[in-house]
């Protein structure tokens, strides 16, 4: 699932999907113009950077995910790129 929130409220939630990217989608679609400067928390890592680059255009201003990715750091270079903070927490959440 991918959750945005912003000032201490959930704005959009992107749940149920197999695709990092769909999720992320359909949560800044759910958002609206809340998405702007909101923060992306994702239960699993991002296998690609095409999320990241979904995040930028709703102009997400910070990402926190568990990382552990082959391709973080593509994940990582996108969210320089785009001037995105990002966490790792180490932590996976979507286990199955």
């Amino acid at each position: 699932a991918i959750v945005l929130a912003k000032s201490k409220k959930t704005v959009g939630i992107g749940a149920g999907q197999m695709s990092r990217v769909d999720s992320v989608i359909i949560s800044v679609r759910k958002a609206g113009e809340r998405a702007k400067d909101s923060v992306l928390a994702s239960d699993a890592f991002f296998p690609k950077p095409d999320a990241i680059e979904e995040a930028h255009r709703a102009g997400i201003k910070a990402i926190i995910q568990p990382g552990g990715s082959i391709r973080d750091k593509e994940v990582i270079s996108a969210c320089d790129r785009y001037g995105i903070s990002m966490v790792f927490t180490g932590i996976r959440h979507f286990k199955h």
